[in-house]
């Protein structure tokens, strides 16, 4: 059976990310392909990152694929309805299976669009298992038995039972790494950044109630590979590769502690030295933890924040105290490890007031970076649910994502547009003036206070 397995991610058609330049190979779609191999299936992965739509049409004409799963996710959304559209019209030969966190909330519009089937959670076993029925030439009643997916039947939407999660993880194979040219991905980070990095996963699930995010592929849980196992895969990666870093892919690298005690005992056994930079919370760091983050190879740290105003993170259910936050920023640093931490304004009840205690926020904890962002609802999330009600935009499903969804803020778009400046340029020129270069924080300073002269702008004429 011909079996494709892709994601309809073209990083020359993003303008972002090519101003970013960090691709990351496709995890998800590289473990159902190591799956299926390991159960007598071979198939073949397009990987798009660094082609393009008229390259891998092409591909699908000489290929001619019986079945082709496609990840999905807002990134890749409206690309692959493009995607789905072309292999209906050249194509209608080909079982067009989706899969990944955008299709939960909205499968039947995908189905509806076009796709076959929907993959809802979790996608090795569901594949497997679509990939057998459909190799044995089984009934069409069979689907319905089949946990984990939904289809379009004579006209009716059917979503079957929720599949089971995979309980233990370390029954998957590595994933399939040799389906793509890793060496392309090193090469434009080595360019870019001065250092390459390859994605690894050691857990699936996040156990955390956080509203702006979706939970829509491994659930609210915590499943984790074994330390040793996560060691064999480095050092499996270290010996192919050579990479300068590791990015740990997990929603909350120290979320159990003696989990990465064993990690650091796994690496010495294996004399194995890695570099890596991962990502945590607060409330799952202290100075023992972050010791042993140091001694197995942390060189970078991300540590949750989203906010300075100790209000807006209990509206979005973090569950942290800000103070904490700040804490393990500093003292991580005091460990000599780089910090960073994520910033999100708009959220709904902020005020002026909740964004000056984030500039407080990130000029008295001083991580190294930060990334910033306004926030927009995620279908499926408690936050899409909350702000249901107070959208301020009216976008076609099939010709939008999730990001250009508006709603009612206390202020308008415009003006936080102009808050994610004044923070960017607040926080600079503090940096600045703290290394004595008075001259550049006085320009920046100047910069902020054009931002805040906007934000009073659109805060007025909006009020």
């Amino acid at each position: 059976m011909k079996i494709l397995l892709t994601h309809g991610y073209f990083l020359q058609e993003d303008a972002k990310e090519k101003h970013i330049m960090k691709p990351y190979v496709p995890l998800g779609i590289l473990y159902i392909s190591a799956f299926l191999e390991q159960h007598g299936y071979d198939n073949e992965v397009f990987d798009s990152t660094f082609s393009s739509k008229t390259a891998f049409y092409k591909y699908l004409d000489e290929f001619k694929p019986e079945i082709i799963g496609i990840y999905t996710n807002l990134m890749t959304k409206l690309n692959v309805l493009q995607i789905i559209k072309h292999i209906k019209i050249n194509h209608p030969e080909t079982t067009i299976v989706l899969g990944g966190p955008e299709v939960r909330a909205s499968a039947e519009k995908f189905l509806r669009y076009g796709a076959d089937i929907i993959v809802i959670g979790e996608g090795e076993i569901t594949m497997l298992e679509l990939v057998q029925h459909y190799n044995n030439r089984k009934a069409f009643a069979d689907l319905l038995l089949m946990p984990g997916i939904a289809i379009i039947h004579e006209d009716h939407f059917i979503q079957t039972s929720e599949r089971q999660k995979i309980s233990d993880v370390n029954t998957l194979p590595f994933p399939n790494r040799k389906k793509v040219n890793l060496d392309l991905y090193l090469q434009t980070w080595k360019k870019h950044h001065g250092k390459n990095a390859i994605s690894v996963n050691t857990m699936r699930g996040c156990p955390y109630s956080c509203k702006w995010c979706s939970r829509a592929v491994y659930g609210a849980s915590y499943r984790r590979r074994s330390p040793e196992l996560v060691a064999d895969e480095l050092q499996q990666i270290y010996q192919q590769y050579s990479p300068d870093s590791i990015w740990f892919v997990d929603d909350v690298f120290t979320i159990h502690h003696r989990w990465l005690s064993e990690f650091n005992d796994a690496l010495k056994k294996r004399n194995l030295s890695i570099t890596y930079e991962c990502i945590t919370r607060s409330d799952r760091l202290n100075e023992e933890v972050i010791k042993t983050l140091k001694e197995s190879g942390c060189f970078r740290v991300w540590i949750g924040a989203e906010s300075g105003s100790q209000k807006v993170i209990d509206l979005m259910d973090r569950r942290v105290r800000v103070e904490q936050v700040r804490d393990m920023i500093r003292l991580a640093s005091k460990h000599g490890i780089e910090t960073g931490t994520f910033i999100m304004l708009g959220y709904p009840g902020e005020t002026e007031e909740d964004i000056k205690e984030t500039i407080h926020h990130l000029k008295t904890s001083a991580p190294d970076n930060f990334t910033i962002t306004v926030a927009y609802p995620i279908a499926g999330t408690e936050l899409f649910k909350e702000v249901d009600q107070i959208k301020t935009t009216n976008v076609e499903w099939h010709a939008a994502t999730d990001r250009e969804i508006d709603f009612k803020r206390t202020y308008s778009r415009k003006y936080y547009d102009h808050a994610v400046q004044y923070v960017v340029r607040e926080v600079k020129a503090h940096k600045l003036f703290e290394k004595s270069k008075y001259f550049s924080s006085f320009k920046e300073k100047l910069f902020s206070l054009k931002s805040k002269v906007r934000m009073r702008y659109y805060k007025s004429i909006n009020s």
